[in-house]
């Protein structure tokens, strides 16, 4: 009963550390058993048909046995490693009677000891934060006794590096009078915002602890991120302390709402790993323990989860959390317009061919940079299936020859490839030809009333 726990455990010990490779392992074995069992009807039956026909060997039946299991078992695990996929497969007696399969329990035991392997080893860089907002102040999920003056709440966060930074969402800590992070240890310390972005709900704080108290997480990649991949988020949900979920990454490419921004948040990751309040700043973990997101929304009617987490993709946090660290905030760069995405019906609208897709500018802003470089807003509407869209304005089609198809695809670039400062080609057309306009990017603004576009 000890084979598959062994082979898995003992050949293939390295992918212990990596869940969503030995998920296939899993599957592998699982198929395994089924092959097993087809193996031993089919030894049945040609032992019958040898009592029958006294021409076949005990041998042949056996070698007949072996070929069919070799096939099964590695036509069902092609994507496990070979050597995991020899040893886990059902192996033959001297007398050529196939050999017990374990149990599956012996298989869970061992995915059991994997996925608690991963949670002891990130627990340490995990911190549960405690945040007090003065009465007046407009809550974030705080609850309050009579008489207190301040309403409490709590949200997750994580280790950034040894000197003290740790990573959590902006709405976490957003007009906090005090904040707490307590580790799995029970170590308790004071943490001071250093930076804060509201545009892309990140913040950082700071705690002044000895590097050894201190263990960042790893941190992975959300651009080679693939739906289906395995994904672990742990958190305080419902101040639940030190909380592990899984699932897998359900969806990628998402763009939400910053929170309290005006502005969006592109190339968003979705999961089914369940979060709800109080996960919000905590990690999003691929199959092998490294950050591929931070956790910030969920989309639920109940306010709790519903299998639609949403995490910033740790590749963006990458770009702005040492700004955060170093300045204190970090600056976008900006055009000045307002802007939608055009397709289909709205393309025929504007009197340009269906397939026809781009981000057409409704307005440009009064002396912003799209506007001093010379794109055209919108000036007159066309009407589509009842509502009047703007029409008129010029259409981007490209940001120095990057085909831009809809706005995200021109905020993305903005975010990825450029500074303010920077120069850009933007390709438009303008009265049915091409145009370009290059803009000299500037710094985007922080009210809350700025133009919804970089």
């Amino acid at each position: 009963m000890a084979e598959v726990r062994s082979a898995i455990t003992g050949a293939a010990g390295p992918l212990l550390r990596r869940p969503a490779l030995y998920a296939l392992l899993i599957l592998a074995a699982l198929a395994a058993v089924a092959c097993q069992s087809d193996a031993e009807d089919s030894s049945a039956a040609s032992a019958t048909q040898a009592q029958e026909s006294q021409t076949a060997t005990t041998e042949e039946s056996a070698a007949e046995a072996q070929a069919a299991q070799t096939v099964a078992v590695s036509a069902a695990a092609t994507s496990a490693p070979r050597a995991v996929t020899s040893q886990a497969a059902p192996q033959q007696t001297e007398t050529g009677t196939p050999q017990q399969t374990p149990a599956v329990g012996d298989i869970l035991a061992a995915v059991e000891e994997v996925l608690a392997g991963l949670y002891e080893r990130s627990l340490p860089s995990i911190v549960h934060i405690h945040v007090a907002v003065e009465a007046d102040a407009i809550p974030f999920r705080f609850q309050q006794t009579p008489d207190d003056p301040f309403r409490r709440g709590s949200g997750s966060g994580f280790v950034w590096d040894t000197q003290g930074h740790i990573v959590t969402n902006h709405h976490v800590v957003e007009d906090a009078a005090t904040v707490t992070v307590f580790f799995a240890d029970g170590t308790e310390a004071k943490a001071e915002i250093v930076g804060r972005d509201p545009d892309s709900d990140l913040a950082v704080l700071k705690v002044d602890l000895p590097a050894e108290k201190l263990h960042p997480l790893p941190l992975g990649s959300s651009e080679d991120l693939r739906v289906g991949q395995f994904a672990i988020a742990i958190g305080n949900p419902f101040g639940q302390d030190f909380t592990m979920t899984s699932g897998i990454i359900s969806g990628l490419g998402r763009t939400i709402s910053g929170g309290s921004s005006p502005y969006t948040i592109p190339k968003v990751v979705q999961t089914d790993a369940p979060i709800n309040p109080g996960n919000s700043g905590g990690p999003l973990l691929d199959g092998e323990g490294r950050v591929v997101g931070i956790n910030t929304q969920i989309l639920s009617r109940t306010g709790s989860s519903s299998g639609v987490g949403l995490s910033v993709p740790i590749d963006l946090a990458k770009r702005i959390v040492p700004s955060l660290i170093e300045d204190g905030a970090y600056t976008y760069p900006w055009i000045g317009i307002r802007a939608t995405s055009v397709r289909g019906e709205l393309a025929e609208a504007l009197g340009l061919p269906r397939e026809t897709r781009g981000v057409l500018v409704i307005e440009a802003v009064e002396e912003g940079p799209g506007a001093t470089a010379g794109l055209l807003g919108s000036e007159d509407t066309v009407e589509v299936d009842g509502f009047d869209y703007p029409s008129g304005g010029d259409l981007i089609i490209a940001a120095d020859g990057t085909t831009v198809r809809e706005l995200e695809d021109l905020i993305i670039y903005l975010i990825e490839k450029t500074r303010p400062g920077d120069t850009i080609s933007l390709t438009v057309l303008r009265d049915g030809e091409q145009a370009q306009v290059d803009v000299v990017l500037g710094a985007r603004p922080t009210e809350d009333d700025e133009p919804e576009e970089g």
